[in-house]
Formats: C-alpha cells, sequence, structure tokens
C-alpha cells in the first residue's frame, strides 16, 4: 500500500492533478487506515501535512468513515483541533485495479509518538510538556463535549499530533458523532463507526454496544475514558494493548494520579469531566503552563503585571525546555512585541531567546521584528534596541540598515533626550560600516557635527571617539575634509578636558589619512600647544602625539631624500605600533528618568590599551551630567590648500572644498552650519591656549597670489604684521622670520592691529554707554551720591 501510494499518488512529487500541493515522503505512522505524507504547496512552497486513505470501492466503509472525518474537520474549529485546508477523493489505478482515494490537507503537523521520540525530554522538563500537551488536549475534548455536544470516542496517543510551534492537536474525526442523549429510550446505535476504535480504548459500555447507558451517562463519558488511555500510553512509552494495563500507574506522577483514576471510572457518571480536569488538577501547575497560559491572553493583562512578567521572562526561559522555549514561546514573543502588545522589558527576553538560535533561524525568526521595532514610537523600545544593538547589528545586511533601519535610528540625533541621543550615537559603531556612502556624506556627518557642539560634554567626547572609529568607512575626500577640521578645530578646543584628549587620539588613531603637509601646518601647531595644558592626561597624550607626528614626518624626509618619493605623503598609523584597533568610548555620564544608565561601561571589542586611554580618567571628572559647552572657533583651515574633492558637500564639515561662494571662502572653518553654543569663561591658562590655537601658521604658498588674494576677507588689509611682532603672545616661541597667511577671525568690533593682546583679551562689552550730551553742562561735575531711593531722569538729551 505505502508503495502504490507513494509511486502512484506522490511518485513524481506533484500528487494528483487537481491537488495544489505536492506529496513528500510518509510518516512511519497514522491513526487507522490513513496515511500521513509531508507535503509543500504548488504556490508558495509552503509546507502542510497530506493524509490519505483508499479503499477498494466507494461503498467501503473505510471510505465512508472518512467521508464522515473530512466533513467534521471542515467544520469544527478549535485552536486545539486540527486546521483542515483542503481535500479531494480521486480515482488511483493499481496495476489493473481502480481505487478511490481521499486526500486530507492540513496544517504541517507530525505523530506525537514520533515527536516525543526527537525531542528526548528527561525528568522535570518532560512532566511539564506533557502537561501542557494534556492542557490542550483536554480543552479541544471539553469542547466537543460540553460545547457542542459531539463524542469523538476516539482519543488516544495516535488521534494526537503535533505542530511545528510544538503545540498538541486533536484530529482523526472518523468516529466522531452528535450525542443523542435525549432519546433515553432507543437503542438505535448512536456511533455508526465505532467498529474503527480498537476494543483496549473502548470503556465497558461501548465495548458492550449498550447505547442505552451510554445515552443516560454524560456526553464526556466515552472521550474522558480515552483521555485516560491516552495519559496512560504517554507515561509508560507504550502503546496499550489491553485494557487491564490501565491499572498499571507506576509510571503516572503522583500529582495526576487521583485525576487519572476519576477518570477511568468504571461507573459512566462518575467519571471526571474535562473541563474539571483543567481547572483542579494541581499537575497543570507549573511554570511552562502559566508562562505560555500568560502570553496567550496578553492583552487582558495590565501593564504593572505585564512589565512584572517579561523582567522575570529571561530568567524564566533558561528553566524552560529549550526547543518550547524557541518554537512556542518565542514566536509568542515576538508577535506580541510586533503588534505592540509587550513592554518593552519583553524586548530583553526576546534577544535572549534569540541568541540561542542559529544564525540563520535568528535572521528568519527575530530579525524582521527588530527590524518593525525601529518604526516604534514608544522611547523605552527605541531604548532597548540601541542598548543591545551590538547583539543583532551584524546580522542585518546593508540594505537593510541603510533603507529601513537608519531613517528611525536617526531621529535620536535630535531627540531631546540627552541619554537617547548618546545611545543613537554608541549604535552608529554598529551600523555605520553598514550605511552608503550617499547616507555616511549626507546625513550622518551632519548629525556628528551638531553633536560636537552638544551641551553635554560626554556626547562631545564621544562624537569625536566615533568619527575616529568610523573613519575608515569615509572615501578620501570625505576624510581630507571632515577629520582634521572636526579634530582640532572643536575637538582640541572644548572646554571639556576629555573631549581634547579624544581629540588628541582620535588624531592619532587616524594619522595614517594625513600627509606630511597636513601634519605640519594643521595638526601639529594645534597639538602642541595643549602641551601645556591644564589638565594631566591631556599634557600626556598631547606628548606622546607629538613624538607620534614628528616620527612620521621624519620618515616622510627621510624616504624624500632617499629618492622614494611616493611613498613620502603616505605614511601614517601603519608604521606606528599599538594603533590599529578601535577607540573606547570615553564615558555614559547621562541618565534616564533620574537614572544612571545602565549601559555606562560599555566599549567596543578589540580596544587596544593605547587608544582607550583617550579618556582614562573621565569617569572620574564627570559622575553628572555637566552642562559645559563645547568650544567653536571661526579659524579658517588654509583655504588656499589643495585637498581632493568629495562627492557630497552637505555633511556639515565645511565648503572650503566645494566652490561655495569662494569669495569668503577663507572666513569659513568647515562647521558654519552649526551656530556655535554660549560658553562659558575659561581659565586664563585654557584661554592663552585657545588664542595660541587661532595664531596663524606659516606654510608654503602653493597657489598664486592672485588667488589667495582673493580669498582673504576685505578687513583683513592690516593682518600682515612686522615680522618682529610676538605672533603668539607670552606663550608661544619667538615668530618665525617668513610671512604666513593671517586667521581671519570675525570680531564684533574693530580691534587694534598694534595690539599683540588683542585676540586673546576679553570680548568688548555688548551693552552701549549713555552718550555725555544727556549730561546737564558741560563740563560740570558729577554730583554726589544719595543715600536711599532716587528717581532716575530717562529723557533724552534732546528734550532737556
Amino acid at each position: 500500500m505505502l508503495k502504490f501510494l507513494k509511486g502512484v499518488v506522490g511518485g513524481s512529487g506533484t500528487g494528483p492533478k487537481d491537488l495544489p500541493y505536492n506529496i513528500g515522503e510518509p510518516y512511519p505512522s497514522a491513526w487507522g487506515s490513513w496515511t500521513h505524507f509531508r507535503g509543500t504547496s504548488k504556490d508558495d512552497g509552503s509546507p502542510v501535512s497530506v493524509f490519505s486513505i483508499s479503499g477498494s470501492n466507494a461503498q467501503d466503509g473505510h471510505l465512508a468513515a472518512a467521508r464522515n472525518g473530512v466533513k467534521r474537520l471542515r467544520t469544527v474549529r478549535h485552536p486545539n483541533i486540527l486546521s483542515f485546508l483542503h481535500s479531494t477523493e480521486a480515482e488511483t489505478l493499481d496495476a489493473s485495479t481502480t481505487k478511490q482515494t481521499i486526500y486530507i490537507v492540513t496544517e504541517p503537523v507530525m505523530p506525537l509518538s514520533e515527536k516525543i521520540k526527537e525531542l528526548s525530554l528527561q525528568g522535570i522538563q518532560r512532566d511539564e510538556y506533557f502537561a501542557w500537551g494534556l492542557h490542550q488536549i483536554a480543552k479541544a475534548v471539553s469542547f466537543l463535549n460540553n460545547d457542542c455536544k459531539l463524542v469523538h470516542a476516539n482519543v488516544c496517543l495516535a488521534s494526537v499530533v503535533v505542530t511545528q510551534t510544538l503545540d498538541w492537536k486533536l484530529h482523526a474525526f472518523d468516529v466522531l458523532s452528535e450525542f443523542d442523549g435525549s432519546n433515553e429510550a432507543s437503542a438505535g446505535q448512536m456511533l455508526q463507526f465505532a467498529w474503527l476504535v480498537g476494543p483496549q480504548y473502548k470503556p465497558m459500555e461501548l465495548l458492550k454496544s449498550d447505547w442505552a447507558a451510554i445515552r443516560k451517562s454524560p456526553p464526556w463519558a466515552i472521550d474522558s475514558w480515552g483521555l485516560g488511555c491516552l495519559i496512560y500510553e504517554l507515561f509508560s512509552g507504550l502503546k496499550l494493548s489491553k485494557t487491564e494495563e490501565l491499572r498499571n500507574t507506576a509510571s503516572i506522577p503522583k500529582s495526576l494520579l487521583p485525576d487519572y483514576q476519576r477518570l477511568l471510572s468504571s461507573t459512566p457518571s462518575r467519571r471526571l469531566n474535562t473541563s474539571k480536569l483543567i481547572e483542579n488538577s494541581e499537575y497543570f501547575q507549573n511554570k511552562l503552563v502559566d508562562t505560555i497560559h500568560f502570553m496567550e491572553i496578553l492583552n487582558l493583562k495590565d501593564s504593572v503585571e505585564k512589565d512584572t512578567f517579561f523582567r522575570k521572562l529571561p530568567n524564566l526561559a533558561e528553566q524552560l525546555p529549550r526547543q518550547i522555549v524557541l518554537k512556542k514561546l518565542l514566536p509568542l514573543l515576538a508577535s506580541a512585541l510586533e503588534f505592540g502588545s509587550a513592554a518593552a522589558p519583553a524586548l530583553t527576553a526576546l534577544l535572549k531567546m534569540g541568541a540561542w538560535l542559529s544564525t540563520e533561524e535568528f535572521s528568519v525568526k527575530v530579525l524582521p521584528t527588530i527590524v518593525k521595532l525601529f518604526a516604534s514610537n514608544d522611547r523605552a523600545i527605541r531604548v532597548g534596541l540601541l542598548q543591545h544593538v551590538d547583539q543583532f547589528g551584524e546580522s542585518l545586511t546593508a540594505q537593510v540598515v541603510d533603507e529601513q533601519v537608519y531613517p528611525h535610528v536617526a531621529t535620536g540625533f535630535s531627540d531631546t533626550s540627552a541619554f537617547l541621543r548618546e545611545l543613537t550615537l554608541k549604535s552608529m559603531l554598529v551600523l555605520a560600516p553598514k550605511l552608503s556612502q550617499r547616507t555616511i556624506s549626507g546625513s550622518l556627518l551632519k548629525y556628528l557635527s551638531k553633536l560636537q557642539v552638544d551641551e553635554e560634554p560626554a556626547i562631545r567626547t564621544n562624537t569625536t571617539i566615533l568619527l575616529g572609529n568610523i573613519a575608515t568607512h569615509l572615501n578620501d575626500g570625505t576624510r581630507k575634509r571632515v577629520l582634521i577640521n572636526a579634530f582640532t578645530v572643536r575637538a582640541l578646543r572644548d572646554t571639556f578636558s576629555p573631549a581634547r584628549g579624544a581629540g588628541i587620539m582620535a588624531l592619532c588613531a587616524t594619522s595614517s589619512y594625513y600627509d606630511s603637509t597636513e601634519i605640519a601646518t594643521r595638526i601639529l601647531p594645534n597639538i602642541v600647544v595643549l602641551t601645556i595644558d591644564p589638565d594631566n592626561d591631556v599634557r600626556s597624550k598631547a606628548f606622546q602625539a607629538v613624538d607620534q607626528f614628528l616620527q612620521i614626518v621624519k620618515q616622510s624626509y627621510e624616504k624624500t631624500n632617499s629618492g622614494d618619493t611616493a611613498g613620502a605623503a603616505g605614511l601614517g598609523i601603519s608604521s606606528i605600533p599599538g594603533n590599529a584597533s578601535l577607540l573606547g568610548w570615553a564615558m555614559s555620564s547621562l541618565t534616564l528618568k533620574g537614572k544612571p544608565s545602565e549601559q555606562a561601561p560599555v566599549a567596543p571589542v578589540n580596544i587596544s590599551t593605547s587608544l582607550t586611554e583617550t579618556t582614562s580618567n573621565a569617569s572620574s571628572v564627570v559622575d553628572t551630567p555637566s552642562t559645559a559647552t563645547a568650544h567653536v572657533s571661526t579659524t579658517p583651515d588654509f583655504a588656499d590648500q589643495h585637498v581632493p574633492e568629495s562627492p557630497t558637500s552637505t555633511d556639515g564639515w565645511g565648503e572650503l572644498e566645494n566652490g561655495i561662494d569662494g569669495e569668503h571662502e577663507s572666513d569659513k572653518d568647515g562647521w558654519d552650519d552649526i551656530e556655535p553654543l554660549e560658553e562659558p569663561k575659561p581659565s586664563p591658562v585654557l584661554a592663552s591656549i585657545q588664542a595660541a590655537q587661532k595664531r596663524p601658521v606659516s606654510q608654503p604658498v602653493s597657489q598664486p597670489k592672485q588667488q589667495a588674494a582673493s580669498l582673504r576677507p576685505k578687513n583683513t588689509a592690516k593682518a600682515i604684521k612686522n615680522e618682529d611682532d610676538d605672533l603668539w603672545g607670552s606663550i608661544a616661541a619667538p615668530a618665525p622670520k617668513t610671512i604666513s597667511k593671517p586667521l581671519n577671525l570675525k570680531t564684533s568690533g574693530a580691534v587694534d592691529d598694534d595690539d599683540p593682546w588683542a585676540a586673546i583679551a576679553a570680548p568688548q562689552p555688548t551693552t552701549k554707554a549713555k552718550p555725555l550730551a544727556a549730561v546737564k553742562g558741560r563740563g560740570t561735575k558729577p554730583a554726589a551720591p544719595k543715600l536711599g531711593a532716587q528717581r532716575i531722569n530717562r529723557t533724552s538729551s534732546s528734550g532737556v
């Protein structure tokens, strides 16, 4: 029979022509005369189960019972009853014999006996899973008996199948019939196909065909007996061969034994109703049943119950059978999060369960939910995603990150919550490598340029660190335009000492991207002045950086002298040991709802010791949110120096190289799209350093004088001074004997060009003094101050 069905029905893998499903390999067991096949849909390839049964002619009793089963399965719907999809009846040819075959297509399931062997559960985990399965079958039987007034009459191990999510479902409805209890005097047969049921599964009244006694019994009497047979086969691991074996209770759990005995009572009226079994049995009160039951009625729970449950779920999941957690709980949890019924703490449980999956399964079962959650407006969900982005970020494809994830994450850059801005910033360490160059240059860098003047010093510091870490993912033109401006114009002039330290180390970590001319004219002059920084850590890093960059310049000089001009300009970090890995995050001093961040010590993997020193003292410097602001200077960045063009010019790091408003190019420092924040008055020493950083640096003139002159603003006609002037004030060495291009400092008023202290002097007052004409008389002495309140005359001088 099996060879016939496989060769004729499923030999080609397509089945009958009018069956829109492919028939695959059969399972070893199935109920009665049915054969259970694996199958797939011809439309989309989704898995299904195909049941088939054949008879010699259309009047065969097995076929008549099968038609009854098809009709009942199609009309009866319940979560714990096998879901019907399709059915058909066709003629098949076996040699010279024509046979009738009935096909039923259902959701993909597996015989319970085969699934038990596959799971191989032991001890408490086995008992918990059996309890969950029996709970589901008891609900299905109770639905048939109490709600529909139907009798299944065939409950046993073979009539139970298991879905892909490990749910137990009842099928084999061939004997199913209405319970005719209203006509107790009738002696006619109530169950037409009862002869299909094995005698070992029949209670005494059914075995004797005492239909009068059956009609007087409650509707659940026959199926309660069958449920007792299922419990015996389940725990003994043996197929029931005769009724007497039911007396052997050694394998039955003690908590279930009293109910088991009541189910198998010899008096039909005293048998336990399956609905009472679910409500009263102590056996069904366990962690697995309670957890799944809570998840199934999640919409009925209030927010406090949900929050408490999901906070306990990660630890609880470790105690439950792993296969059940992954195949049952995980889909329930993903669905609850996707449709908004789960609280934010559920995300932690989802990611923990997802970590137990293979990479392929994680991409199919977990990632689609995570991608959808990025569009959530729930701030707690967004925080959870950003805090755990390192757990799933590597599994995201570049296209998904660029098109679906980043547009939602980017909203966090401008969020009012500093904690969320910081988390968004840190998430870019994982997401930025997957972004396209268009997104990086046109969007990400614009946000980072604004974060470098954020009111939170920790965010400013970590922005610098992030730029150093993602520099390798920028194209050459963008690196030329962005890195030096970001690290020198802003980071090295920040009033927050860890930010200055981060700027130094970021320059060191990206030294391979600078040529010797940039190092000599733009980097070293800004670092050298930090060797007298008030902060000891900054001074130490400054000395190390000076040594490193001087070594690079020296190697370039030696190569130039030896004739190797090709590699002279390309020396960088590759020649300096200890700088090959990522910079570590400086700190996380921000808070959410008054609580310190739990992710404070987070740092990327593979951080080298030399680079994580960026802000080694940061945690001791900043413990609470600081209100210090970034110092933003308007010093020009040597507009006449040639820099490779970048594909885009909208990243917020200056338009010097983009040909925008060429007449005023020298007035731009690369950050003019950001308004500088009000900053506190720095200490005298720091003010001197910042003033020195604003001084001009001598560099070779590589462009025609006419072009250089056109780049100078009109108000710098007297900028070139006598070479004897002290350009660096009291803290600098004597100026070189060459004429250098001036820095175009934007001043609010006229500055005396002969005063070498003007650049670092206190700003001029913003209030206006009253005109002398307002005073009566000319040359009169001011009146002596009087005690008490005085009336102030506010009339104009013209009215006096």
